[in-house]
């Protein structure tokens, strides 16, 4: 019983790692990219902020807030703006903005100011930051699928 038991745990230990290292996309150079869906993602990522932000106001300008449900508002919001960070880091920053491409520079400036704004989504509930975001987002998709 205690064999079987073991096998079990290492088991699903074995198939929760691979499901951990599964959820990113690879470095290997795969070739399979889909830049407009990761664009989407993070538009996805903004208006989920700016509803967590949203809900964060409102229930603080109750006379007696939820505080749980506050939590979560608040943890749903930096999850999102993490999220942002890891699609701006590690699949364009690290995998499809080339070294010497069209625009190199510009392109850099804009991703490090989407990572910059998405950290001051997390620390605040100012929807500005949502506002510039967005606009950092759009600025970026228009330079980076320029032909």
């Amino acid at each position: 019983m205690r064999k079987i038991f073991l096998q079990i745990l290492v088991g699903c230990s074995f198939v929760f790692i691979l499901a951990i290292q599964a959820s990113a996309h690879c470095e290997i150079p795969c070739g399979i990219y889909h830049d407009e869906m990761r664009i989407d993602m993070i538009n996805e990522d903004i208006a989920t902020i700016e509803k967590s932000m949203n809900q964060i106001i409102k229930l603080e300008k109750k006379e007696y807030n939820n505080s749980n449900q506050l939590v979560r508002w608040i943890t749903n919001k930096e999850h999102h703006a993490d999220k942002i960070q890891e699609i701006v880091t590690q699949y364009f920053m690290t995998q499809r903005i080339k070294t010497g491409a069209n625009s190199y520079e510009k392109k850099l400036g804009l991703l490090h100011q989407m990572l910059i704004y998405s950290m001051k989504c997390k620390q605040t509930t100012d929807l500005a930051n949502v506002n510039k975001l967005k606009d950092l987002v759009d600025d970026f998709k228009t330079l980076y699928f320029k032909k």
